[in-house]
């Protein structure tokens, strides 16, 4: 019978990549990043292209805001800062930032004190935009936080931010209504967006 050999536990334990911001700048001149990425917690994250429900709920929460905010507070799919300890490793996209003040305001990345709501569109990362994303949002205070769960035809809402997440989530059925911190006398109808 052959002798089965291990390989030293040096070799076994799984080595990974602490990436940051500026690796990726230099990955993203030299064409190695995909077309679509983000940064979170050091790990490059390819952004798929969306499907048709994920583009059509991502509409129609951005209607709804524009409707409630002004047009240049609501960002879709862009780049913003997290908490200082967390921007080397970490520069998320979310697919929809809404700012305290104008975008014409603005001569970078968003920073978190300029962050009313953070909105994810989640139908196959929701585990992700739950756990990793949440912890990331709440660290750098983002005052709330939902995540629009496609297949669940829910919104898990996030507030109270700390540096161990976020203290209050509650998760809104479709068939239910909520508003945003930064806009209380707005109600949204979840039927708008599931119907």
């Amino acid at each position: 019978m052959p002798a089965i050999m291990e390989a030293p536990a040096t070799l076994r334990a799984r080595k990974s990549v602490m990436w940051t911001r500026e690796d990726c700048r230099k990955l993203e001149g030299m064409g190695l990043l995909p077309a679509r990425w983000e940064l979170i917690q050091g790990e490059i994250i390819s952004k798929m292209g969306t499907n048709r429900p994920h583009s059509k709920i991502a509409m129609r929460i951005a209607a709804w805001l524009i409707s409630v905010f002004p047009t240049d507070y609501v960002l879709p799919t862009c780049s913003i800062d997290v908490a200082p300890e967390d921007n080397p490793t970490s520069e998320p996209e979310p697919d929809i930032t809404v700012l305290n003040r104008s975008d014409d305001q603005l001569t970078q990345n968003p920073m978190p004190a300029d962050i009313a709501l953070i909105v994810e569109v989640s139908d196959s990362t929701l585990d992700h935009d739950l756990g990793p994303k949440a912890k990331l949002y709440a660290r750098a205070g983002i005052p709330e936080y939902w995540v629009i769960d496609v297949k669940g035809h829910c919104i898990h809402q996030h507030r109270d931010p700390s540096i161990e997440g976020y203290a209050s989530l509650r998760v809104v059925a479709s068939t239910d209504t909520l508003s945003t911190l930064a806009q209380p006398s707005a109600s949204l109808s979840l039927a708008l967006i599931f119907g």
